[in-house]
């Protein structure tokens, strides 16, 4: 089981980004994905979740508006579009699968960095 994320970096307030999740090694679809972030000394964060056919998505209040999270299940893959970062959404980003057979299943990435600084 593997979930890789990719799309992290440095980028001016204001900016965008693009984080990737790929999965592999689970059935994909059974599963429900979430973003989380979480900064030094801090607890991690819920961001972002969807359904497992992708049909309803929920946001954390600090975001709503400015990400979006979108899921390609012919890819395996999760998305975090995210416009209008702002200096407070610098953090590791955390993509998470949750689900499976029984609904116990859970599983994290190992995070990618996102930066906001001018």
């Amino acid at each position: 089981v593997q979930l890789t994320e990719s799309g992290g970096g440095l980028v001016q307030p204001g900016g965008s980004l693009r984080l990737s999740c790929a999965a592999s090694g689970f059935t994909f679809r059974w599963y429900s994905l979430r973003w989380y972030r979480q900064t030094l000394g801090n607890e991690r964060e819920w961001v972002a979740g969807i359904s497992r056919v992708g049909g309803t998505t929920n946001y954390a209040d600090s975001v709503k508006g400015r990400f979006t999270i979108s899921r390609d299940n012919a890819k395996n893959t999760v998305y975090l579009q995210m416009n209008s970062l702002k200096a407070e959404d610098t953090a590791v980003y955390y993509c998470n699968a949750r689900g499976g057979i029984s609904g116990d299943n859970d599983y994290w990435g190992q995070g990618t960095q996102v930066t906001v600084s001018s």
